[in-house]
């Protein structure tokens, strides 16, 4: 089979090559799917560059999110096993962690739908505890983790500001329903929120970001407000001021959504059928940027990791027309 390899890290681009090798063998507890779609996250280039929480043994395949077909022909949605991920025809997973991909989404967006959209459900309702007409505030609001946050907090019936970095990504983001989109390269991003929230500021902060993002979300949170930290994708790590938190009343809440996979499964399965609902009722809907030829995975993890994409990059194996 055709897959994606990693022999030594570093960028994407560089270290991703493709190569002709034997399909991997399931181990216990695990099953072989054939990949029908492939989601680019931006794990996959931590990954590649050594510098994710988990580190698969030297060579693996990235790719932790698919949409694959089981070998009775279910459509499944699943996290891939690494080091056998899925950039790749055939992928491993634990038959424990199949769920059944939405009749209402092709394979592309299905392929998108499980870490993001479960990740933002679980940042704004199980850690932030998001209340119906409530505002929340989506930093990268045009990207992949942004994106699905500001249609999850739409179908809460909350208020969804937006912020993203030029016009092309503002208009992205109004066409997914933000109430208000703030362009962080031509206005000051908390004088907009507290202007739009009559100086109250945002009860809720989803921010996969970090770095700057994290200090603009620090200086316009609301009373009892509550910032969700999802990752870091500028880059840098911020160092919160805990006496501001203590003072101004606000909560710094941490979100790693697989360990929810290890300490709770069976509210990763209940989350999926609340999605698979809001799918098949149009509320939530995986922004495709991109449907990207097998042969062009490697450029696809690298513009992720560059921040350069709107919405998600999704690789298809050869022959797929998802």
């Amino acid at each position: 089979m055709q897959a994606w390899r990693v022999y030594e890290n570093g960028e994407p681009g560089a270290v991703m090559r493709r190569e002709e090798v034997e399909p991997p063998t399931p181990g216990e507890g695990q099953v072989l799917l054939r990949v029908r779609a492939a989601n680019v996250n931006f794990p996959d280039a931590l990954l590649c560059r050594g510098h994710y929480q988990v580190r698969p043994p030297l060579p693996f395949t990235p790719g932790v999110e698919v949409c694959a077909e089981t070998e009775d022909g279910r459509r499944v949605i699943t996290t891939a096993a690494l080091p056998h991920g899925g950039f790749a025809e055939y992928t491993l997973a634990d038959a424990a962690g199949l769920l059944p991909a939405p009749d209402a989404l092709d394979d592309a967006e299905a392929a998108a739908l499980h870490i993001g959209y479960q990740t933002g459900w679980f940042g704004l309702h199980r850690r932030a505890a998001l209340k119906e007409g409530e505002t929340i505030l989506v930093h990268a609001a045009a990207g992949g983790v942004g994106s699905a946050a500001v249609q999850l907090g739409k179908a809460a019936g909350a208020t969804v500001i937006g912020v993203v970095g030029g016009p092309e990504k503002a208009a992205v983001a109004r066409s997914l329903g933000c109430d208000l989109v703030i362009d962080r390269r031509s206005e000051d991003v908390v004088a907009a929120v507290k202007a739009a929230t009559g100086g109250r500021g945002a009860d809720v902060i989803y921010d996969p970001v970090g770095g700057e993002a994290y200090q603009q979300s620090a200086k316009c949170v609301a009373f009892e407000g509550r910032i969700v930290i999802v990752g870091f994708a500028s880059g840098t790590v911020p160092a919160p001021a805990l006496n501001h938190a203590l003072v101004k009343n606000y909560s710094i809440l941490g979100l790693h959504w697989g360990l929810y996979a290890v300490k709770d499964p069976a509210s990763i399965a209940r989350c999926h059928e609340t999605l698979t609902g809001y799918a098949a009722k149009g509320l939530i809907k995986p922004l495709i940027g991109e449907r990207v030829p097998f042969a062009r995975a490697a450029d696809a993890v690298q513009r992720v990791a560059d921040g350069t994409t709107t919405g998600r990059l999704v690789v298809l194996p050869e022959g797929a027309h998802a």
